[in-house]
């Protein structure tokens, strides 16, 4: 009596473009887990592939045994919900382009115009040199101005401000009336005076020459102070 052949998996998985999943036995095991292994990383089943195999998967399942209705539906919903967060996916990656390419285009067009960024170290032009002191509590506020060797120039006296940002601006003359060359300036302030003096942080101004994107990231190129993040930018003047 000879015996009739059972359909062979493989051939079904073979006419859909996958693997076959058949076990087999010592060498030929660990040649076929392989081979699945480089299979499976370099192919990617879409919407037709898997309705290829929701098709094949009805045709030759077991009469006595078939797939229940809530199974069939069930891997149907899940395809659909892996579908809906790849095209979600996609979608975010493009409206992060547009708004990358918004903001880079905006920032373009502050080439030319005076930006406002964290700092100490300012640039004194012919105008002179502006910035701003964040203070933390309302008090007498102080800015002191030193030139490349450390030596204090001058102090400027802000009065008694409250909390938030108190912006100034130095004509470039020291404490006895003389002008100082142009140039890099270092900036501290102060709230206060005496034991209960505190410092505060200084923000300066200068003048944006160019922009870029380095690694994703917008950066403007600043008068005197070289490249510094979009993201730190506290004003435009």
């Amino acid at each position: 009596m000879t015996a009739t052949s059972a359909t062979n998996p493989s051939s079904i998985y073979a006419s859909l473009g996958l693997t076959s999943s058949t076990p087999t036995s010592g060498a030929s095991a660990a040649s076929s887990a392989a081979s699945a292994a480089t299979a499976a990383a370099s192919n990617v089943v879409n919407e037709q592939d898997f309705l290829k195999l929701m098709t094949s998967q009805l045709q030759d399942q077991d009469p006595l045994n078939p797939v229940s209705n809530a199974e069939f539906f069930s891997q149907i919903a899940q395809f659909s919900t892996v579908s809906g967060i790849d095209q979600l996916n996609s979608s975010f990656s493009s409206l992060s382009s547009a708004l990358a390419t918004s903001q880079t285009l905006q920032a373009a067009n502050l080439v030319g115009q005076s930006v406002l960024v964290p700092g100490s170290q300012g640039q004194l032009t012919s105008s002179g040199m502006y910035g701003a002191v964040q203070v933390p509590a309302s008090g007498d506020v102080t800015v002191q101005i030193h030139n490349s060797a450390g030596a204090l120039v001058n102090t400027l006296d802000l009065g008694t401000q409250s909390a938030g940002t108190v912006p100034f601006g130095w004509d470039g003359k020291d404490a006895n009336g003389n002008a100082l060359p142009t140039g890099a300036y270092t900036i501290s302030a102060q709230v206060g005076s005496g034991s209960s003096a505190q410092a505060a942080i200084t923000d300066v101004a200068a003048q944006v020459q160019s922009v870029s994107v380095n690694s994703g990231t917008l950066t403007l190129n600043l008068q005197g102070l070289g490249q510094v993040p979009f993201s730190q930018v506290q004003q435009i003047l």
